[in-house]
């Protein structure tokens, strides 16, 4: 069921805190119809003019959720975390209400565990995923980060200096640190799709894939 959901199906974002702000106006700004809930007024008013629907509600109360609508939506994110209880009742209300995909924020494995029992179909760790990146970003080449659940990472960054000045061939970027250059970007140039004769300059940025270890490894070369 979830692969048939639009992809610019409406989204239903509960919590209006800094994560839920953050998810709700990105959405908002892709175009995508969201509309955010908060049981806070202040926070219901604060973001009214910049996100374009915004109710006050109390979603751990499953009647006020069919009030609003919340049944008719393919995707909801369940933006509330500071309260165990809170994440963990508005999620079964939104599993009751057969809303086919569920987004919730985690602040505990233990957390996110209750919540993947109960049927949230994606468990989000934001301040545990923001500090590892973090951690890896803050070596100085390495200026965005992503890694993926086995050991895969795309990262953006400044090229080591043993691969400039050659073509990726030359430099043997793949055969002995394991790692695949995607794309170049080049001063006032777009990125683009490398190449084995791509030269990497001074002044370029790359974009690197490989396993975690092997970017970590190849990132430290001098």
């Amino acid at each position: 069921m979830v692969d048939r959901i639009k992809h610019d199906a409406p989204v239903l974002v509960i919590g209006l805190g800094r994560f839920g702000a953050a998810t709700a106006g990105q959405l908002d700004r892709l175009g995508r119809e969201v509309l955010a809930i908060d049981d806070n007024d202040t926070l219901v008013q604060k973001w009214s003019e910049r996100i374009t629907h915004t109710v006050q509600a109390d979603a751990r109360n499953i009647d006020a959720l069919r009030q609003i609508g919340a049944g008719e939506f393919s995707i909801a994110v369940v933006a509330v975390g500071s309260s165990i209880e809170a994440s963990v009742l508005i999620t079964a209300n939104l599993v009751d209400l057969k809303v086919p995909q569920i987004w919730a924020k985690a602040i505990s494995k233990s957390h996110g565990k209750i919540l993947e029992r109960i049927g949230a179909n994606h468990v989000i760790y934001p301040e545990a995923e923001a500090g590892e990146r973090v951690a890896h970003l803050v070596s100085g080449r390495m200026l965005d980060f992503i890694e993926f659940d086995d050991d895969f990472a795309l990262v953006k960054m400044f090229p080591p200096k043993p691969i400039r000045g050659k073509n990726l061939t030359e430099s043997g970027v793949r055969s002995r640190h394991n790692i695949t250059v995607v794309g170049v970007k080049s001063p006032g140039k777009p990125f683009t799709y490398a190449t084995e004769k791509t030269v990497v300059t001074d002044h370029d940025i790359i974009i690197v894939s490989g396993t975690s270890s092997d970017i970590e490894k190849f990132s430290a070369l001098e």
